[in-house]
């Protein structure tokens, strides 16, 4: 059994369609025309025990909703969520004491108490054994290093120490599904740094199943595995990443330095660029190896220096959103 199952998820809102001016205005009053907007629409997948997925798609697409519908934060208008076979809906204090969840830009720590306060708040509302309490704050503080503030009260916490705390309250009642919104947005290196290891060792240590909603390239590049892409509310891709970047850009560029300005064509790669003696190749991987490449040009002409370049992620998940990929007509 999967760890959560969606099954044709819908979330439709009604908006109130206004009419400009002061008679719009007087009409509104009377007659309230309303249109329907379909945030979700008839979505399904599954997520095993033990995966790093990362939920992705642009500004309004859709995804923050699927997420608040999979943790019983929101009902949905048509379809089915289940969490450990329990739907969050009917069952949310059950599914609860399973779910882990942080929102980049809200925080689980009580404002005016030492964070370690806070900590002690949610041992007693998740019922949390003392030994297993103990157990996991020494090995979250192995981790993100939060003993060093935890008798600092969490308005004076840098957005970093915050963001650590409320990974920290997320995992104190050991659940086994994390779901994490933009958990690095607005840190700096040494902040992305740490919440990428906590991730990756609560995955590694208790086999943490982890939903993942971010913009950030770094965060996909290092944690997911599977990446399912989400726009205008419908599923636009699922898959393992390897396997979306080789079908969705099935190419590698081959940079080449030549000691003259003069280019060697081949007839299967194409020319992207050549400004001076820098020319940039680009072949199907299916139909060319790069070093059949390399070898084929150094026999007509001397090269200097040669770089491989595999298809950017940023372009990938662009193409993946709708967009076009560089060269194509629109």
């Amino acid at each position: 059994m999967s760890v959560i199952s969606v099954e044709h998820l819908s979330k439709e809102y009604q908006i109130a369609k206004k009419e400009k001016g002061l008679r719009g205005a007087v009409k509104n009053l009377f007659v309230a025309r309303k249109t329907i907007v379909r945030a979700v629409n008839d979505i399904s997948f599954s997520i095993e025990k033990g995966e790093i997925v990362g939920f992705i798609g642009p500004n309004g697409a859709g995804k923050s909703t699927t997420v608040k519908m999979m943790s019983g934060i929101l009902t949905p208008s048509s379809g089915h969520v289940y969490v450990n076979g329990t739907d969050p809906q009917k069952e949310r204090i059950k599914v609860v004491q399973d779910l882990g969840v942080v929102f980049g830009q809200r925080t689980q720590l009580n404002w005016d108490l030492r964070m370690g306060e806070s900590f002690e708040m949610l041992k007693h509302i998740y019922r949390i054994d003392s030994g297993l309490y103990e157990e996991n704050m020494a090995m979250m503080n192995e981790i993100l290093g939060i003993n060093e503030f935890l008798d600092t009260p969490a308005r004076q916490l840098s957005l970093g120490q915050r963001m650590r705390g409320d990974l920290v309250a997320a995992m104190l009642h050991s659940p086994s599904v994390l779901f994490l919104d933009e958990p690095t947005i607005g840190l700096d290196v040494d902040g992305k740094y740490a919440i990428r290891k906590f991730i990756k060792e609560m995955n590694r240590k208790k086999q943490t199943t982890i939903i993942l909603t971010t913009h950030d390239l770094g965060d996909i590049q290092e944690l997911c595995e599977r990446l399912i892409i989400i726009n205008h509310g419908i599923i636009m891709e699922d898959g393992p990443l390897e396997e979306l970047i080789d079908r969705i850009a099935p190419y590698k560029n081959l940079v080449v330095e030549y000691f003259d300005e003069n280019a060697v064509e081949h007839e299967k790669a194409i020319i992207l660029s050549h400004v001076g003696n820098m020319v940039t190749y680009r072949f199907q991987k299916a139909d060319l190896t790069a070093a059949q490449l390399i070898h084929d040009i150094s026999a007509q002409m001397r090269i200097k220096d040669v770089t491989i370049e595999e298809a950017k992620i940023d372009d990938i998940i662009r193409i993946a959103y709708g967009g076009k990929e560089n060269g194509e007509k629109e």
